[in-house]
């Protein structure tokens, strides 16, 4: 009898192994598919701001931006500057939560790919200031690996020689990450210097639905938005109304 109930209990984990390696929910199909294209980010904190929502709740928040509209999300997991955790994409997939997901970090090593595998993530950030090319490309291999797309972030006209690395997305940052500076013309500079077939996502400091106009008109397929959001008494509604104005 145990040997039987053993081996009912290492059948069960080899299909929760091979749900760790298999295909997520495509962030990149998603944005190709959406007329906006939002990405709507739960966060938290800010370093440079503080608090943006203390008593935000990740099985309330990420299910209403899915239910206002939102083509994909992204939930910050850094726990010390962010005031996130790897727990929210697991609350927010508990909720009901079924669009892709991005696991926005600062990745460094394989572990926290394998975090963001288990916790429920569709694709994982990965930032050219952060990582040598040799090491980005390592990682975009092992995040394959898991089934989980990359999200390939880069803010500057050096950083574009990591674009050759071939991720499934390509992100713009507008923010500068030493001086939390933004400048969402930093999308527009960069643009036109990316492949022609790139899925480009412009992130941070979005505000204004006319910039997510001329942003398409650009090429870009992605726009990740957080705070606009987040600072609002109703982060979902607030997505809502962001997005009658694109249309």
């Amino acid at each position: 009898m145990a040997k039987d109930i053993l081996e009912q209990i290492i059948a069960h984990k080899r299909e929760e192994v091979a749900a760790l390696y298999a295909k997520k929910p495509s962030l990149r199909e998603a944005l190709l598919a959406s007329d906006t294209g939002i990405i709507a980010e739960f966060k938290r904190r800010s370093p440079s701001k503080g608090w943006i929502k203390e008593d935000g709740h990740a099985d309330i928040i990420p299910l209403s931006y899915q239910q206002n509209g939102a083509a994909a999300l992204s939930i910050l997991t850094d726990e010390h500057f962010f005031g996130g955790h790897d727990d929210y994409i697991r609350q927010a997939r508990q909720s009901g939560v079924t669009l892709p997901i991005l696991y926005k970090n600062f990745v460094i090593d394989e572990a926290q790919l394998y975090a963001a595998a288990l916790c429920g993530a569709s694709a994982v950030l990965l930032i050219a200031a952060c990582l040598s090319k040799q090491a980005c490309a390592a990682l975009m291999n092992k995040a394959h690996a898991l089934g989980l797309e990359v999200l390939l972030e880069m803010h500057s006209e050096a950083e574009l020689e990591y674009a050759e690395l071939g991720p499934d997305l390509y992100g713009i940052n507008n923010r500068n990450l030493g001086s939390f500076v933004t400048d969402v013309d930093n999308s527009f500079r960069l643009a036109e210097l990316l492949p022609n077939d790139a899925v480009k996502v412009s992130e941070s400091g979005i505000s204004n639905p006319e910039t997510v106009r001329l942003l398409r008109q650009a090429g870009f397929r992605g726009f990740l938005i957080g705070e606009t959001f987040m600072k609002t008494a109703d982060p979902g509604q607030a997505l809502a109304e962001f997005k009658l104005r694109i249309l």
